[in-house]
């Protein structure tokens, strides 16, 4: 599916097949971390292979449903995109829990409803016992450079990592995700993220081929730093623990043509 066909559909999901007809090669994301050194730059093809994987782990390893729910206990990162485009394409909604311990707001409703699996990030799993909605299935991430396993696993947790390298990377089919399911827990439909995404594409006059510069302290919610890039047809480079006031010359470093 082509970047226009992905428009007319409004399929959420759809969109990273979409970014196949800009670029297949250079980057689609890139993840740079400040304080670790850490740079993972994944291609269209290689985000493509982690978002299969995580589909076939809801799927065929949990067993889930289109309608079934997830819980994204996530900062900004490259993993996290993996997740939350693997559970659209598999047509899970998604709840958008608060990072509390890092100060930052709710960024979506419904974090209270019941969820059938979870996804929560290592070093915060002790500071939201009571944000931690209980599941089936609860998976953790170490968010660490390299993409590693964690050495102690917390107990009722397995490593995502580990699970989902045990699933197969090939494209997972959109046919079953409509454009009026539910993308997240609330109700909102894939079409209406679809909505919201373009009408931030075009405020931020995003093109196809441009490359967003995106500071992770102030851009946590998805629909600006992965879905609105990818409907224009933008790459994006996620930058964590970015010293304040160098944004721009960050952006003139990567290339970037925007920044959020």
């Amino acid at each position: 599916m082509d970047l226009a066909a992905a428009r007319r559909t409004e399929e959420v999901p759809a969109l990273l097949s979409a970014a196949a007809a800009v670029d297949t090669t250079g980057p689609l994301l890139t993840y740079c971390d400040d304080a670790t050194g850490e740079r993972t730059e994944l291609s269209v093809a290689a985000l493509g292979r982690w978002v299969a994987r995580t589909a076939n782990l809801l799927v065929d390893g949990c067993r889930l449903h289109p309608g079934d729910r997830a819980a994204v206990l996530l900062p900004p990162h490259w993993q996290t995109a993996a997740v939350l485009l693997g559970a659209w394409s598999a047509g899970v909604s998604v709840a958008f829990h608060p990072m509390a311990t890092a100060g930052l707001p709710r960024i979506g409703p419904g974090a209270d409803l019941p969820v059938d699996v979870s996804f929560v990030a290592h070093n915060r799993i002790d500071n939201w016992l009571e944000d931690v909605p209980e599941a089936e299935h609860q998976f953790v991430l170490g968010l660490d450079p390299g993409a590693e396993p964690i050495r102690e696993v917390p107990a009722g947790y397995r490593d995502y990592l580990v699970e989902v390298r045990e699933h197969g990377d090939s494209a997972p089919s959109y046919a079953s995700v409509r454009p009026t399911d539910a993308a997240t827990v609330d109700g909102t439909s894939y079409r209406e993220w679809a909505t919201v995404a373009q009408g931030i594409a075009e405020s931020r006059d995003l093109r196809p081929g441009d490359r967003v510069l995106v500071d992770t302290a102030g851009q946590e919610q998805p629909v600006v730093w992965l879905l609105a890039p990818l409907f224009a047809g933008a790459s994006v480079i996620l930058c964590h623990n970015l010293a304040p006031g160098t944004a721009e010359s960050r952006a003139r470093t990567e290339g970037a043509t925007r920044v959020f």
